[in-house]
């Protein structure tokens, strides 16, 4: 690309507001470059290769640290051979110190550090604290060194050590600069692991040049091995994939919903099972009548309603009151199939079908075609999961539509209020904002005269004060 004799790219100064931009190329040079050396009819093929190329370092854009290559009028520029992956180079954190101190003593905006630069520096400061002062006088030996050289040069060798370290050291965020782990390439490639510094300092080097392994024989590609990626890719295209931060952002609301309910981060009410003797919290989870607390978590989903015991008899009496409770009563059915012993599954099975599916059940439930005929199949030969699918289309059916309403329901929100109500200062009876106290002693009115046998309406102010009425 470089060989101007053989029509290779053409490299040019290109003249910019108050400078000149010495030595580029062009993306859209290098694209045409490479359809029409190498015979590529695909303008995309050949930006991908040429991509390629960029994120080995051998090519790299003078603007940004992203080592792509773009079919337009951005200017790239060719790098140094001395700094070609092909000399195997396996660069030391040292090596990276040195070149952020010399960027700091260069006082150019292009110079300038950035965040991640200046914590890398940072971090290495700290982990260098003995040989700080060494690799300190090495940067300034380089930057003295540097000064002497004519002004474009020295504009074009910065650029080229900062794209080398754009490989070895990639911003954070960017993709790996090769298709295979960059330092697994050159274990491969160079088993006897030859170790060069930059800046010429050389920890045990070896004057041969690396060894390459000879190059297996490819086993050519069979039918079959296409039919294996097919399926590969199929499956792969089918796979739900969601991003980390939407991963992140569910995990932290699902955290901040339920860290009153985890025992380990909230203090458990009256006293936490896990580090006592004290067996409370059990009988109030397992007793008929739910805290406020409990009620609550009912409207988190479905399934903490499906849970709880008194939740599910709560939400099969919504449904009844809609003549829908044969769904809930059939989704319980199956549930207790699961756990029926080997011999009964055959019985439990028929009664099932004879009681929600069959033509003129009792207890019809509404299956569509499709999970209706499967477990038509799947009742032939009876199992556990013989109502898997029918199970399945009943609880979305559910959820989306039953559950839904009896959130809205009068009866939960009566139960929710109400245990509001009961907690909200015990021994107060609640009446909208007016609660009643009858039978307080003198002592107990805060200085209000009444006699103590004499009934009165008091305001609470929920602060902890009383008003008379």
């Amino acid at each position: 690309m470089q060989d101007d004799k053989t029509g290779g790219v053409p490299i040019r100064t290109v003249k910019s507001f108050l400078s000149k931009i010495p030595s580029v190329v062009t993306g859209s040079d290098i694209v045409q470059w490479l359809m029409k050396n190498l015979n590529i009819e695909d303008a995309g093929e050949a930006i991908h290769l040429g991509s390629l190329i960029a994120a080995q370092g051998y090519v790299f854009p003078i603007s940004d640290h992203v080592l792509t290559l773009k079919d337009d009028g951005t200017f790239y520029r060719f790098q140094a051979p001395y700094f070609w992956p092909s000399n195997c180079w396996e660069p030391e954190n040292t090596d990276y110190a040195i070149y952020l101190c010399k960027r700091t003593m260069q006082n150019k905006a292009r110079l300038e550090l950035a965040d991640y630069e200046a914590e890398n520096l940072a971090r290495l400061q700290r982990a260098f604290a003995r040989k700080w002062e060494f690799i300190f006088m090495q940067a300034e030996a380089q930057v003295k060194i540097d000064r002497k050289k004519d002004k474009t040069e020295r504009k074009i060798l910065d650029s080229q050590e900062r794209a080398f370290w754009d490989v070895h050291r990639p911003v954070p965020g960017c993709v790996n600069t090769t298709e295979m782990d960059i330092r697994k390439c050159r274990r491969m490639k160079n088993p006897q692991k030859v170790k060069k510094s930059v800046y010429g300092v050389t920890e045990e080097s070896q004057p041969q040049s690396p060894v390459h392994l000879p190059s297996q024989p490819v086993r050519k590609t069979t039918k079959e091995d296409f039919r294996k990626q097919i399926t590969f890719l199929n499956m792969q295209i089918e796979r739900h994939c969601l991003k980390m931060s939407k991963v992140a952002e569910s995990l932290i609301a699902y955290t901040e919903q339920y860290v009153e309910y985890d025992p380990f981060i909230t203090p458990a009410e009256p006293s936490n099972p896990w580090i006592s003797d004290d067996a409370a919290l059990w009988d109030i989870e397992m007793s008929k009548e739910p805290s406020q607390q409990r009620v609550k978590r009912w409207g988190f989903s479905m399934d903490e309603v499906l849970k709880d015991p008194v939740g599910r008899d709560q939400f099969l009496r919504f449904l009844e009151s809609e003549f829908s409770s044969e769904n809930l009563r059939f989704w319980l059915a199956v549930q207790d199939l699961k756990k029926q012993p080997l011999q009964d599954v055959t019985t439990r099975v028929e009664e099932i079908w004879q009681e929600f599916l069959a033509p003129g059940a009792q207890s019809a439930i509404n299956l569509d075609s499709h999970s209706y005929e499967k477990t038509s199949q799947n009742v032939k030969d009876p199992g556990r999961y013989t109502y898997e699918d029918a199970q399945e289309h009943i609880y979305k059916l559910m959820k989306s539509d039953s559950y839904a309403r009896f959130l809205r329901s009068n009866a939960y929100q009566d139960l929710l209020l109400a245990k509001k109500k009961g907690e909200t200062h015990p021994g107060f009876a609640v009446h909208g904002q007016l609660q009643l106290m009858p039978e307080l002693a003198h002592s107990q009115l805060q200085g209000a005269q009444t006699a103590p046998q004499q009934k009165r309406i008091f305001w609470w102010d929920g602060r902890g004060g009383l008003q008379l009425l």
